[in-house]
């Protein structure tokens, strides 16, 4: 009776174990595909920062520690804090203007500024890619994709948590190539992610 009782809490401890591990999901990192256009605000952007827009030294999605999680979410979180979500029109008169903000911009202005503090705290550039997205209602929304070892995750001015691609509303259509960020490529389970929310 000892050894079945001692048997029983050997499992519940596994079960326990076991269930605070992630399980691994087929999407777990996003499928891109061909080249395709680079949107026309990147296109603008990249004129006036060329030193940003060219080839990256692709080595693999990074290998995340407790510590670089630390820093992305708190990069996430001051950009999300710190700057005032104001569309193009409102702060330059114009449609679409991709830019560092200084108080105030929209969702890719946010993007740009996390891309460029994570990079200034060591990340890769190849691992933070501009990414184009739909929501639910059609609308364009642009975020930040963070490529890890354990899959790909969103940094997003919409949401205060950092999520896996797979774990948000959108629809993906396209992101920077991790070879090249003057490059976008498509991607091609992007469609699967948005109909799987939806369910």
């Amino acid at each position: 009776m000892r050894i079945k009782g001692i048997f029983v809490a050997m499992m519940a401890m596994f079960a326990m174990a076991t269930a605070a591990i992630p399980a691994p999901s087929r999407n777990a990192s996003m499928v891109t595909g061909n080249a395709t256009s680079q949107p026309i605000g990147h296109y603008d952007f990249c004129q006036i920062h060329r030193s940003e827009c060219g080839a990256n030294r692709n080595s693999g999605p990074v290998a995340m520690t407790a510590a670089s999680w630390s820093v992305v979410r708190s990069v996430n979180a001051t950009v999300n804090r710190t700057i005032t979500p104001m569309t193009d029109k409102e702060i330059y008169g114009k449609d679409e203007v991709w830019a560092y903000p200084t108080t105030a911009g929209d969702c890719e202005d946010f993007a740009l500024l996390k891309r460029r503090m994570l990079i200034q705290r060591g990340f890769s550039a190849a691992d933070l890619l501009m990414t184009v997205v739909r929501k639910p209602d059609g609308e364009g929304h642009a975020v930040l994709t963070l490529r890890t070892a354990e899959g790909d995750f969103v940094l997003d001015n919409l949401a205060s948590d950092v999520k896996p691609w797979f774990g948000t509303p959108y629809s993906f259509v396209k992101r920077q190539s991790s070879y090249n960020a003057g490059r976008w490529v498509t991607i091609e389970n992007g469609r699967d992610v948005l109909v799987g929310a939806l369910r």
